[in-house]
């Protein structure tokens, strides 16, 4: 178990927005005296606990809901069947006036401010413009934007409305986009011509025009200028021109039903296409109302920031910040671009309460040998968020010695998958180092071992037992819900397996080992292995290819890449530059290995499938007879090879190496 780090003072135990919900509790007939008691009680008794929490929030729906979860069952859960609630809606009401609701910032320049009347006015503005143009409840609006502004705004706009947002970030190249998009048919594409990112200005016309050939079903596009502010279609619709319209003063909002469509959000594409999730309204509101007022503590004097992109589920969660009526911060561009220190500056700046990256920023940070408390007033920054890998000891040491030594440091962990945290920060508890603080509310979450045992104290499969309101309410295009069923219930019927190795320890502390299937981890950012293997075995002279990513100490890692060849192709740097650069063009800088090896064959089971979990296994050290079953394989003296390689490995060179 990790050394103590932190203790909340009183004053934070007593002001904390968990601390008054308790209150509150106890007020109507419990008598919860700790966190765990109330944990315990919230997944004991799903459906009194988020029936609390619409309560609590005073969520309204113009019609009353018949029950608050019909039918426990996963999948299959039904969460209060006949309310109508529009996330955008109860979002939009919690701020009002000049306060300041988004800060927006790229690499050079100082941060932008956008009031909350004025964020309003552009979403109702632009809300009006797309019902105009045809879009309808259930229409697909799609975005391949940066992370500014504009992005926001059209998702606002787009869902207010009850249409269902989908977005790609603009370093997605064409084939990657299109593999999402081509899914859900959009109506509507909001798109940029070009993004800046390291200095560097990046073209995306050519990406956008692909985009556009290959999606029949758009009706409309919508420029929205990017660094370099070309024109990307002649028939394109500019962000200005919907923009100058007079401002709406009696828009109104789709009464959405609680499990109206809100948006999709994508699997990395490990087994193929990219798997669409779909996510409600309603459960995404009492979640985003849940996770930022008690895991996050934030209140309408916050400002939260985390460092992402629109192509990552982190977007998202970054603008529910705006449900606690907190300010958020979006930036767009390299963390350290122009300089290493760039987000200390920004969060001075800001003043940011709640700084959010992930323990590779940190990594980076470390080995530059920054000092942000030397170098900027954080005096109004109160609480660390880590999150898109694992984090360990030395990161939240860090924070203390290099921020503040009062700091609240906390990681999370959940997944794009129900757009929230199974496990996370909670401002009453102790933090121990290298330690997720707790178990979410709500939230049923169990290490399992391969019999289905929940086990303490070991490593075993990360298992939620009831279901939550995030859950995907389906995949799109998914009819019978047989994909849904086979991505998290074949391994133990009725309980969802997420796919992470996890540890719970006897003081209820967590840990996440690393993904206990073959998607890559890559800076953060979970990227399919299919998308990968799309790309270079489609190259000349490259016949077969396996991929794993390995964490290791530190919270460094290493993306080796193995490639079988044509026959007398030879492995040479002309090679590894051709399969380097269609990676970095296709589809981003993140889905470039860090090592490429020649090898003769890649290791396949029976029914066909690429062995990469246990290649990930022996390459860290496993024995290769728990590793892989040879009887289970169709070419076993393929595994051979991996065997001797990881003998003749005494440390891995790292990412940054």
């Amino acid at each position: 178990m990790g050394d103590l780090l932190w203790t909340p003072s009183q004053a934070m135990a007593d002001g904390a927005n968990i601390t008054a919900f308790t209150a509150w509790l106890n007020a109507r007939g419990h008598d919860f005296r700790s966190y765990e008691e109330l944990r315990r009680w919230s997944v004991d008794d799903i459906a009194a606990f988020w029936e609390a929490v619409w309560n609590y929030f005073e969520v309204s729906s113009p019609t009353p809901y018949e029950c608050v979860l019909r039918d426990a069952a996963m999948p299959g859960a039904t969460w209060f069947p006949g309310a109508r609630v529009n996330y955008i809606e109860t979002l939009l009401s919690k701020g009002d006036g000049d306060k300041t609701a988004i800060w927006a910032a790229g690499e050079e320049g100082a941060a932008q401010k956008i009031s909350w009347s004025e964020l309003k006015t552009r979403v109702f503005k632009l809300a009006t413009a797309l019902r105009e143009l045809g879009v309808r409840p259930g229409d697909r609006v799609a975005s391949y934007l940066p992370n500014v502004p504009e992005a926001a705004v059209a998702f606002f706009a787009s869902a207010s409305i009850g249409a269902v947002w989908s977005s790609c970030s603009p370093d997605f190249g064409a084939a990657s986009v299109i593999d999402r998009f081509s899914q859900i048919t959009p109506k509507v594409l909001f798109a940029t011509d070009s993004y800046r990112y390291g200095g560097k200005t990046f073209d995306r016309r050519a990406e956008v025009q692909s985009m556009i050939d290959a999606l029949p079903s758009l009706e409309h596009v919508v420029h929205v200028p990017g660094a370099a502010g070309d024109a990307i279609s002649s028939d394109a619709i500019s962000w200005a021109s919907l923009m100058a319209r007079p401002a709406v003063s009696d828009f109104a909002f789709e009464e959405t039903a609680f499990d109206h469509p809100l948006w999709i959000v994508y699997s990395s594409g490990t087994t193929g296409l990219p798997k669409p999730f779909v996510h409600g309204h309603g459960g995404v509101l009492l979640e985003a109302l849940k996770f930022t007022h008690f895991h996050l503590n934030l209140k309408p004097t916050s400002c939260m920031f985390y460092f992402t992109t629109t192509g990552w589920v982190m977007w998202n969660i970054l603008l529910s910040g705006l449900v606690a009526g907190s300010a958020v911060v979006l930036y767009d561009g390299n963390p350290v671009t122009p300089i290493a220190d760039r987000l200390w500056a920004l969060a001075a700046e800001t003043g940011m309460t709640l700084f959010g990256a992930s323990p590779t920023f940190l990594n980076g940070q470390m080995k530059e040998g920054i000092r942000p408390n030397k170098l900027y007033d954080l005096g109004a920054m109160d609480s660390i968020l880590l999150g898109g890998s694992p984090v360990m000891p030395e990161h939240m040491e860090w924070c203390y010695d290099n921020i503040r030594s009062d700091i609240w440091v906390t990681s999370q962990s959940g997944g794009t998958d129900v757009a929230s945290a199974f496990v996370g920060g909670m401002p009453t508890l102790p933090g121990y180092a290298g330690e997720i603080q707790t178990r979410c509310l709500g939230v049923d979450v169990h290490a399992f071992d391969d019999d289905g045992n929940e086990i303490v104290d070991a490593v075993g499969e990360l298992v939620v037992s009831k279901p939550m309101p995030s859950m995907p309410l389906f995949f799109w295009n998914d009819e019978g819900g047989h994909r849904y069923r086979d991505s998290y219930f074949d391994t133990y019927p009725g309980h969802w397996r997420h796919g992470d190795y996890f540890k719970v320890n006897k003081r209820g502390g967590c840990f996440i080992l690393g993904r206990s299937d073959s998607t890559l981890n890559r800076y953060g950012v979970r990227i399919g292995t299919a998308e990968i293997y799309r790309t270079i075995e489609g190259l000349e002279g490259v016949e077969d290819s396996i991929i794993v990513n390995l964490d290791l100490p530190g919270g460094n890692f290493f993306m080796p890449l193995f490639v079988v060849l044509s026959k007398g192709q030879t492995l040479d740097d002309a090679l590894r530059q051709k399969i380097n650069k269609a990676l970095k063009e296709k589809y981003s800088p993140r889905h470039v290995p860090d090592r490429i090896y020649q090898i003769e064959a890649v290791p396949y089971t029976l029914t066909g499938k690429k062995m990469e979990v246990p290649v990930r296994k022996i390459l860290l050290g496993a024995a290769a007879e728990k590793a892989a079953s040879r009887d289970a394989m169709s070419n076993p003296d393929a595994i051979d090879y991996f065997v001797a390689f990881a003998r003749t490995q005494t440390e891995y060179p790292t990412a940054a190496d």
